[in-house]
């Protein structure tokens, strides 16, 4: 970060893409010492045979408008998919670090000191509070602070004089043979879904569930994979149209941040990208009704390009 004033870290959430698994972006928080507060967004390229590659970012996580503060790993914005967020302010401040952005798992992480410093520093920061030490890169008041809570939550521990190998009050043998009994009751089996509900599924019913895994939409239907699978084969559907719909999605999002940079530099590219969002869109409202229809092909060799200009621009990327 290009600044000559006293800094410290804040907040760090890092993001993969879920098209692309070797792109990855993170946003930095970092407070000055007049209480303002900088956001830094990078990218970077995490090839599996290479170096780590850290590109030029243009903002595209804060055009979401979200609050870095209520993220957390697992969370999908986007085609991005959380990987890791920290947060100064919330604890626990020791979360769980994936190995992909451990600096000690990942060696890799040297070549993007960027990421790695931070990374660094939560670590620090992480060991700090654990044990009861200052953590080096936060304000004075700030650790003290910590330092203060630690020492009374340590206080505040109560002492068990009580042996744990016995109970601490007698149970009456009436509760005993009630747990016993519990324990001993037979699991009882799922119910199977009735014949006249299954009968009344229609295909407005499944066209709801299109965009989930179909074990996902067996659940929201209640119903099992098999009754599933046998009511596709009734509407003429020979496979479950999650994957044509995702591919669909994806090629739209990434047509529409194209758009957005398009704008800036060139309106008659923009309009073209916009024409070729909406035959997307089309596409898959009219997939969504007849889900047994395919791909067109033009749409497959779009796909195609989009996927040989990602490899080409990693394969110059690793060359540099």
């Amino acid at each position: 970060m290009e600044s000559t004033q006293a800094h410290f870290l804040t907040a760090l959430v890092v993001f993969k893409n879920t098209l692309n698994e070797e792109l990855i972006r993170s946003l930095h928080v970092y407070r000055f010492g007049d209480g303002k507060e900088k956001e830094v967004e990078r990218e970077f390229v995490f090839p599996a045979d290479g170096p780590y590659v850290e590109m030029e970012a243009h903002p595209l996580l804060r055009i979401q408008r979200f609050q870095v503060s209520e993220l957390f790993a697992g969370q999908v914005i986007g085609m991005w998919l959380c990987l890791y967020a920290f947060d100064a302010d919330r604890p626990p401040l020791s979360a769980h670090i994936p190995s992909l952005l451990s600096i000690f798992r990942n060696s890799k992480l040297k070549s993007i000191p960027t990421l790695a410093n931070d990374l660094q520093m939560i670590f620090q920061l992480s060991c700090s509070t654990e044990y009861n030490e200052p953590a080096r890169f936060l304000p004075k008041e700030m650790c003290e602070g910590n330092t203060n809570n630690y020492i009374q939550l340590k206080r505040s521990l109560p002492v068990i004089d009580q042996d744990l190998n016995c109970l601490p009050y007698p149970v009456a043998t009436s509760e005993l043979s009630r747990n016993q009994q519990l324990e001993s009751a037979p699991v009882k089996k799922k119910k199977r879904a009735a014949t006249e509900d299954i009968a009344k599924i229609a295909l407005e019913d499944l066209a709801k569930y299109f965009d989930l895994p179909i074990v996902e939409a067996s659940r929201n239907l209640k119903v099992g994979l098999t009754v599933l699978k046998r009511k596709c084969r009734e509407f003429g559907i020979p496979r479950w149209p999650h994957r044509k719909i995702k591919s669909l999605d994806g090629l739209i999002r990434d047509l529409q941040e194209e758009a957005e940079r398009q704008r800036q530099e060139n309106m008659a590219a923009a309009m073209a990208v916009a024409k070729r969002q909406r035959m997307l869109e089309s596409e898959k409202e009219s997939i969504e009704r007849k889900p047994f229809m395919e791909i067109q092909s033009e749409t497959k060799r779009f796909r195609q390009d989009v996927f040989k200009r990602r490899h080409r621009a990693r394969a110059l990327k690793n060359q540099c």
